[in-house]
C-alpha cells in the first residue's frame, strides 16, 4: 500500500498552489525541446551570486522534479530549499533541474517496467539529459564538463534513476546524490545490470530515513551499498551511507540533508 501511495502523490505535482515565488533572483527557467521524450521541458537554472561578476567555470548538479527545488509556489509537497542552501554556504556551483513529466514521471524515472505500475522509459529521459540538456546547457554557461564535476541527483524514482544514470553514463557522471532510492521498483533488473558492471569509479551518497513506511528501502539501499563497495577499496571514501531516524519518505528529509550531500560530494 506504501508503494501504491508513493507513486500516486507524484503525479499530482503539477497541482496549482496560489501563492508568491519563493525562488531566489539566481533562478531562472527556460523551455527545452526533448525529441527523445515527444515533449518539451522546463528546465529551472541555478547560478552561484558571483556568476555574473567572474569568468571561472563551475561543476553542475542535474536534478529530477525541477518543480520542487527552489519555488513553494510550483512545489506540491514543499520545496527542496535548494537556491537559500545554496547561497548561504556561498556555493560554487550550477544547478540544473528538469521538471518532472507529470502523469509521465514514473515512465521517465524508471529503467525497466515494473508489473504493475507499468514505466521503463529512463532510457529516453536520459538520452535526454545527456545529448539535448547538458550540451546546451555546456554551451550557455561556464561549465566544468568533465565527469568528476557533473553530479547527477534526485530522491524516490529519481534516486533510482540517478543511480541507474551513473551505471549507463559513467563517463558524464561523477557524482550521484541518491536520495530514498526506490531500488524496490527495478530490483531484479538492476542486480542483473550491476553483475554485468566490472568497474564503478563514481562517487556516491546514499541517503534515507528509517521511518519511510517500506520496509525494503534500507536493505535494498544497503544491498546496492555493498555492491559498490566490492568494486572498490572502501579506504577511498567515495561513498557515503546516511540513514536518518525517524526520517521519512517526504521534502522535508531531503531538504535538511541536502546540505550534507552536497558538502560531501564537493
Amino acid at each position: 500500500m506504501k508503494k501504491i501511495l508513493l507513486l500516486s502523490c507524484f503525479l499530482f505535482f503539477n497541482k496549482a498552489i496560489t501563492q508568491e515565488s519563493t525562488a531566489s533572483k539566481q533562478v531562472t527557467t527556460f523551455t527545452l525541446e526533448a525529441p527523445q521524450l515527444k515533449s518539451s521541458k522546463k528546465i529551472w537554472v541555478y547560478l552561484p551570486k558571483a556568476y555574473t561578476l567572474s569568468t571561472k567555470r563551475y561543476p553542475v548538479i542535474y536534478m529530477h522534479d525541477g518543480q520542487n527545488l527552489f519555488d513553494s509556489k510550483t512545489a506540491a509537497f514543499g520545496e527542496w530549499n535548494i537556491d537559500e542552501t545554496l547561497d548561504s554556504l556561498n556555493a560554487q556551483v550550477i544547478v540544473i533541474g528538469i521538471e518532472h513529466g507529470g502523469d509521465k514521471r514514473i515512465a521517465e524515472l524508471t529503467p525497466y517496467p515494473h508489473p504493475k505500475y507499468g514505466g521503463g522509459k529512463a532510457d529516453d529521459y536520459l538520452d535526454f539529459i545527456v545529448k539535448t540538456l547538458k550540451p546546451k546547457v555546456d554551451a550557455a554557461y561556464r561549465t566544468k564538463a568533465g565527469a568528476k564535476n557533473t553530479c547527477i541527483m534526485g530522491s524516490s524514482l529519481g534516486g533510482l534513476v540517478s543511480f541507474y544514470a551513473a551505471l549507463k553514463y559513467p563517463e558524464v557522471f561523477g557524482k550521484v546524490g541518491c536520495f530514498s532510492p526506490s531500488f524496490w521498483f527495478s530490483r531484479n533488473d538492476m542486480n542483473k545490470l550491476m553483475s554485468q558492471t566490472e568497474t564503478f569509479k563514481t562517487k556516491v551518497y546514499f541517503l534515507c530515513g528509517d521511518n519511510e513506511g517500506d520496509a525494503d528501502v534500507i536493505p535494498d539501499m544497503e544491498a546496492v551499498e555493498h555492491w559498490v563497495n566490492t568494486k572498490r577499496c572502501e579506504c577511498k571514501k567515495l561513498n557515503k551511507k546516511v540513514i536518518v531516524k525517524g526520517g521519512q519518505h517526504n521534502e522535508k528529509l531531503w531538504r535538511e540533508r541536502f546540505k550534507k550531500a552536497y558538502l560531501w560530494l564537493f
